[in-house]
């Protein structure tokens, strides 16, 4: 929980998202402690589900992937049996980056990843349309990125 979480813990959350692959002695040092004690307080962050895990962070466009789409879904119903029926095959789509259930006009956001427009179309036709119970979908492209966190920096400065 964010309370039980003070400024050290925050400081050391800023570092790690920063930077994932820091030293254990950089980080203590950055942080102002002992590296057995930021060790310590590291491993209780991952215990308690604070820190998830580690994660590279890919450029999709080095690897020949230059649209990001958001897929705004809509579907016929809104039941539990539709909405699992839906999360169980969006998750087996392997151009899907997040999908998201929403409130709102639409029930879903689903960021896809393309090579370019005939790929989206792909992914369009073979996929995102044949999903359960799909009534609508509306897609919008990313110009460029102007902003990209895992977390917002105002959930690290406590």
């Amino acid at each position: 929980m964010a309370s039980d979480l003070d400024s050290t813990d925050r400081k050391i959350l800023r570092e790690v998202v920063r930077d994932a692959r820091i030293s254990q002695m950089a980080l203590a040092e950055k942080v102002g402690l002992s590296p057995t004690a930021c060790t310590r307080r590291l491993t209780a962050l991952e215990k308690k589900g604070v820190i998830k895990g580690y994660a590279a962070e890919i450029d999709a466009s080095e690897l020949g992937y230059m649209m990001t789409v958001h897929v705004h879904i809509t579907l016929d119903k809104q039941s539990e049996d539709a909405l699992s029926a839906f999360e169980r095959e969006i998750a087996k789509c392997p151009d899907v980056v997040s999908c998201y259930l929403m409130s709102g006009n639409d029930d879903y956001l689903v960021h896809v990843q393309a090579r370019d427009m005939e790929d989206y179309e792909r992914i369009h036709k073979q996929h995102l349309s044949r999903m359960p119970g799909v009534a609508r979908l509306h897609s919008s492209f990313a110009m460029r990125s102007v902003v990209k966190r895992g977390v917002s920096v105002s959930a690290l400065t406590g």
